[in-house]
């Protein structure tokens, strides 16, 4: 999929219950997360980025981390969504769809 240029403060906005979602599918490591993400449409998401807010998560208890030893090289940190994670992705997906609804019906509005 073809890198979008997002401006970051919407990616700012939306990285946590982006991170979250993909945290939904199993745990995972920082560079497969950013790698899903952009995969994604989310465009490139770097470290000095993705490792704070998942440091943020873990201090927030909707993350916890597990050192893995690597195939035949380093350990990786992998991340896996708590109870109060799942908790927190729907309550912001629910706010998220919602949030959208009505900017998109807005813009949309001012158009005609």
């Amino acid at each position: 999929m073809p890198q979008q240029p997002w401006p970051s403060e919407w990616l700012r906005g939306l990285l946590t219950l982006a991170v979250l979602r993909v945290l939904a599918d199993g745990p995972t490591y920082g560079y497969a997360i950013a790698t899903t993400l952009e995969d994604n449409g989310f465009g490139a998401i770097k470290g000095g980025t993705l490792y704070p807010l998942l440091s943020r998560l873990e201090t927030a208890g909707q993350v916890t981390t597990e050192w893995r030893q690597g195939d035949g090289g380093p350990g990786r940190k992998y991340f896996q969504l708590t109870d109060d994670g799942r908790e927190a992705l729907g309550w912001q997906s629910t706010q998220w769809r919602e949030f959208a609804h009505h900017t998109t019906r807005f813009i949309s509005e001012g158009e005609q």
